[in-house]
């Protein structure tokens, strides 16, 4: 009996072990990395010069002025460092930690060898971040909401592109509510719709969400060359303005960040306060839930399979209402042919990086939307770097997340599986 108990805890750990030793290898590499390219190989004694406040600010003139590279050889040795510990035995969560903190340090010593010389703006990279994060960020808990109950819904591009279009028309034609309104009415149209196929008729749930992705992109494309182009007035919205929180505004490099915003970010934010209680502190989230990992057992206590999938996947499909509306409504003021570019996709993975969970959401389109805003900061630093690889670092981080280098994360156990009532 010891024997065979000692066998499976030896089995259970090996892939974690060796998972740890890869990031060990990776850690060990980046660290050369930047010892040689940040460090030796900068021309000349070169400082970064970090801007923390914007000039709207109420304080003004807060920087942080870093040597290139000695800052590159205290990271190298740190990263060093968390190599070691990671070639050693280590756990998941101790494994997760040292990635991410390694990748922060690595990213920090970059921006400074891009910066060299120059003043940089981290600040404004920092809220650029919040802004670009908010779209996946929706796109992701539209997925888990649907998830949540089993249902997968790869339609979410389609969601947030055919709602921002409606947005944009409708917020040209009678005002910014009426385009938030309608873009909700899309959304959920379009989530009844995805509903409808996967459950009542039982369709191939990956099918039925590409069917709305390519009707959307179809329509939006068709109208815009038919409609928009013509009747300019209809494709000239107006915005959402910020909202600035008094006090907590004024907070250097916080204030500007979190508390400077339009409507749709605050929102954004309560509704992933909302939904991680709903979810894990309401009997509606363990209805939810229940749905998802055994719908056979939660028919048998009396839950309404069909009926809770259908109300959730109706209201992932109003999140992604939200996002499209804020597209449209907030950070541009038009329509543009596939202006999603594939944010939706990216909220599903965001969605998988965040183990489909509100806050893991948002943590995750963060991270999304730091890609984004660093491709833009880049570019207006004349790195040397190609501005084609510049394009492709929001698809990168979002193939590394897919990939599994952040972990195994297990989706609802029937996720995806049609509910047959006997």
């Amino acid at each position: 009996m010891t024997d065979t108990s000692t066998t499976q805890v030896r089995v259970r750990a090996t892939p974690e072990i060796r998972r740890a030793r890869i990031a060990g290898i990776i850690l060990l590499v980046m660290a050369a990395f930047v010892f040689w390219f940040f460090g030796l190989k900068v021309m000349g004694d070169l400082n970064a010069t970090f801007k923390l406040t914007l000039p709207t600010d109420k304080i003004q003139d807060i920087k942080m002025i870093l040597n290139t590279r000695t800052l590159a050889f205290v990271v190298a040795g740190v990263l060093a460092f968390l190599s070691g510990v990671q070639l050693r035995k280590s756990t998941e969560k101790r494994t997760n930690m040292a990635v991410g903190v390694g990748f922060f340090f690595f990213i920090f010593a970059f921006l400074a060898w891009a910066a060299a010389g120059k003043s940089f703006s981290l600040v404004g990279m920092l809220r650029s971040t919040v802004i670009l994060s908010i779209p996946v960020t929706l796109g992701a808990l539209s997925g888990i909401m649907c998830e949540r109950v089993a249902v997968i819904n790869i339609g979410i591009e389609g969601q947030l592109l055919a709602s921002a279009f409606t947005a944009t028309i409708l917020g040209s034609a009678f005002g910014l509510w009426a385009g938030v309104v309608g873009a909700l009415v899309v959304g959920s149209l379009l989530g009844l719709f995805l509903a409808w196929l996967a459950i009542k008729y039982q369709v191939d749930q990956i099918i039925a969400g590409v069917t709305i992705n390519i009707f959307a992109l179809g329509i939006t494309s068709f109208m815009a060359a038919r409609v928009l182009r013509k009747a300019q007035h209809l494709n000239s919205s107006p915005q959402f303005p910020a909202i600035k929180i008094p006090f907590l505004a004024d907070i250097p490099l916080l204030g500007s960040m979190f508390f400077n915003h339009n409507f749709f970010i605050y929102l954004t934010f309560l509704l992933v306060i909302v939904l991680h209680i709903a979810f894990f502190h309401t009997r509606w989230g363990l209805r939810s839930r229940s749905v998802g990992e055994h719908p056979r057992a939660a028919d048998t206590v009396g839950i309404n399979v069909f009926a809770t999938r259908y109300r959730n996947v109706i209201l992932g499909g109003l999140m992604a209402g939200v996002g499209g509306a804020f597209l449209s409504l907030t950070q541009v003021s038009r329509f543009e042919e596939n202006m999603t570019a594939g944010i939706g996709y990216i909220g599903l993975a965001a969605m998988i990086f965040g183990r489909w969970k509100p806050f893991g959401a948002l943590a995750a389109g963060l991270v999304f939307g730091f890609a984004r805003a660093l491709q833009q900061k880049l570019g207006i630093l004349a790195t040397p770097i190609p501005s084609e690889f510049l394009l492709m670092t929001p698809y990168l981080v979002t193939i590394i997340v897919v990939a599994g280098v952040v972990g195994k994360a297990t989706p609802p156990a029937a996720d995806g599986q049609p509910y047959l009532k006997e």
